[in-house]
């Protein structure tokens, strides 16, 4: 094996780890809107996994549909409740109480159920000798939300999800189940497109035929115009990333990227802040819709490229959106750097097994 192959592989394998372990050091404060809240909940910020606190002081999942996507004042009752029934089955009762954290009882380094969906998909690429299958992913999508026991350890699941399974209750095909909410375009969408593009670059697919792939997988979940743009300009930073000679800067492709896919000026950005929170939270929104997730990964991206576990720790204390945001931003990082953040990789749950998938899927 040549160097530069060597190099590819191991910016592969680095930009996977530290999508999950992104995921897992944001997870106890998911969805946490600001920062000061944080800071209560862990003084000094969080550096390293922790357990879910059982008070969650922005939580309003009380408010969301235990029968479909979107919020409980425009649900239609479903055949079945989604929640509890279809999916999550036995934790309905984390539902309907107010300041409930939507990751209850999940313990330090575990991973939240869009990590554990980039999981099976992992599985599936293995089994395809790294390209990606519409129908393998649906038919683990489908096993792994509604498996009882529960094969993962999450309480909550997005609109997508619960938009999803309803559909899926009201008789629809697979292929035809995703459902236009609120937050149909948002960064969580693109937590597994990470493993499509990765998986296939380094099993001989063009980057174009990638690209396709992951709008076609994209619009199973997430059908919106918008989110499919973003994720185009995501597939090519990736691959741009891998493949990149030691003459090409990593800040520069960051800066194409950002101007390309958001209109907006990176580099200037970084320099005249003086705290993440004026980007996070200030010029961008630090939620869920594509709009301002995408540029805050990129300004966290362009930040942090030379230190992996400083940008992640900073994305978990960021708040707002940090699993999803976080996983994107592991990505990339990882692929910036080829260097995971080994220590908390290690501490992961199920870290051993994770490493079996990952380099499966990735043909190593």
């Amino acid at each position: 094996m040549s160097d530069s192959t060597a190099l590819i592989h191991s910016r592969a394998r680095a930009a996977l780890r530290n999508a999950f372990v992104a995921d897992a050091l944001a997870m106890p404060v998911h969805w946490v809107y600001n920062p000061m809240d944080i800071e209560r909940l862990f003084p000094g910020g969080i550096k390293g996994f922790e357990a879910a606190p059982e008070h969650h002081p922005s939580s309003i999942m009380s408010l969301h549909s235990t029968s479909q996507g979107g919020r409980s004042a425009v649900a239609r009752r479903a055949q079945r409740q989604i929640v509890g029934e279809v999916i999550l089955k036995g934790r309905a009762k984390y539902w309907g109480k107010a300041n409930t954290h939507y990751h209850q009882g999940m313990q330090a380094g575990e991973n939240t159920l869009n990590a554990h969906c980039t999981r099976a998909l992992l599985r599936t690429l293995a089994a395809n000798g790294g390209r990606y299958s519409r129908d393998a992913f649906l038919e683990a999508y489908i096993a792994l939300l509604t498996a009882d026991p529960a094969q993962h350890p999450d309480t909550y699941a997005e609109s997508y999800h619960r938009g999803f399974f309803a559909n899926l209750e009201a008789g629809n095909p697979p292929e035809r189940c995703a459902a236009v909410t609120h937050d149909t375009p948002s960064i969580g969408g693109l937590v597994t497109i990470a493993a499509i593009v990765l998986a296939g670059r380094l099993n001989g697919v063009p980057l174009a035929e990638l690209q396709q792939q992951c709008v076609e997988h994209l619009a199973l979940t997430h059908p919106d115009a918008t989110l499919a743009a973003v994720c185009v300009h995501y597939a090519e930073l990736l691959d741009a990333l891998l493949h990149r000679d030691e003459a090409t800067s990593v800040r520069e492709l960051i800066v194409s990227s950002s101007k390309a896919s958001a209109n907006f000026r990176v580099a200037e950005l970084a320099a005249k802040a003086r705290d993440d929170r004026e980007i996070i939270g200030g010029v961008f929104s630090s939620a869920c819709y594509i709009d301002g997730a995408w540029p805050g990964v990129l300004y966290l991206a362009y930040k942090y490229c030379d230190d992996p576990l400083a940008g992640l720790q900073a994305n978990a204390n960021l708040g707002g959106d940090s699993c999803h945001r976080g996983a994107v931003l592991g990505a990339i990082l990882g692929g910036a750097n080829a260097g995971s953040v080994d220590t908390l990789y290690s501490a992961l749950c199920d870290s051993e097994a994770l490493t079996r998938e990952i380099d499966a899927a990735l043909g190593l």
